[in-house]
């Protein structure tokens, strides 16, 4: 893939998906800003080939976002690949559902995506001409969560769900918004996926196409080719990985 020398910026890059998605760059000489909460050793460890920045911090609070992308600039100085992939899950119904839970899921999984993909975009993508926005999603955000075999926690919650389908909708409204700056935005929605949003979960897999739970690396691979040059024609999409749940 065309993207060495690239800056990307990858959110929830301690661990999962985040952490695959900037192993995975780096192996194509991008260099990796790494946002999250938690110290980044463990992904840090891995990197291949890049220069690597670690940020860490609330990407719910919008000035730590904007500080993030100006380290990013003053370090880089440029930004080509964004990857809004942090996230909380609560799997309480909405019977029990508090405002907290509620709030948690909403704020980190869809207003820090558009905290970001706005602070990244205006002005430094724009000015560019250039970028590649990766939301991901899930497939919670279509049918309205993922059904496991676990009776206690059937399902990811509605905070969640509607977190999901907010990103979506955020990915298409953002796609028709930037294509006139040489801009793509895309999304991958992943189903039952190994990470520590569904530690604990004992999700059915015989009822997939595929009868496998998800790694993060099916993820990331997808997500590898929206951040690409490659991809250049494609955008406003939302490509399920999901072991085919999602058929008929």
């Amino acid at each position: 893939m065309k993207m060495k020398d690239e800056v990307a910026i990858v959110t929830g890059a301690a661990s999962g998906i985040g952490q695959e998605v900037a192993i995975q760059l780096s192996r194509e000489g991008v260099n990796v800003v790494l946002v999250d909460l938690n110290v980044c050793d463990k992904t840090i460890q891995q990197l291949e080939g890049s220069s690597y920045l670690e940020c860490i911090g609330d990407i719910r609070d919008e000035q730590f976002v904007k500080a993030t992308v100006q380290r990013t600039i003053e370090k880089f100085g440029e930004i080509q690949i964004l990857v809004n992939n942090a996230g909380t899950c609560c799997r309480l119904d909405i019977e029990h559902m508090t405002m907290v839970d509620w709030d948690r899921d909403l704020d980190t999984n869809l207003k820090a995506a558009f905290l970001f993909t706005q602070a990244c975009i205006y002005p430094y993508m724009k000015e560019a001409g250039y970028g590649r926005i990766v939301n991901i999603s899930s497939v919670s955000g279509i049918n309205g969560g993922v059904v496991s075999g676990d009776e206690k926690d059937g399902r990811s919650g509605p905070a969640y769900a509607a977190s999901k389908g907010g990103v979506i909708a955020l990915t298409k409204w953002v796609a028709k918004e930037v294509g006139k700056y040489g801009i793509t935005c895309n999304s991958v929605a992943p189903g039952a996926t190994a990470t520590s949003i569904t530690a604990g979960v004992a999700y059915d897999t015989s009822k997939q196409v595929i009868d496998r739970m998800g790694q993060p690396s099916d993820i990331a691979n997808a997500v590898m080719y929206f951040a690409s040059k490659e991809s250049g024609y494609t955008t406003s999409q939302v490509l399920k990985v999901d072991g085919g749940i999602s058929i008929g």
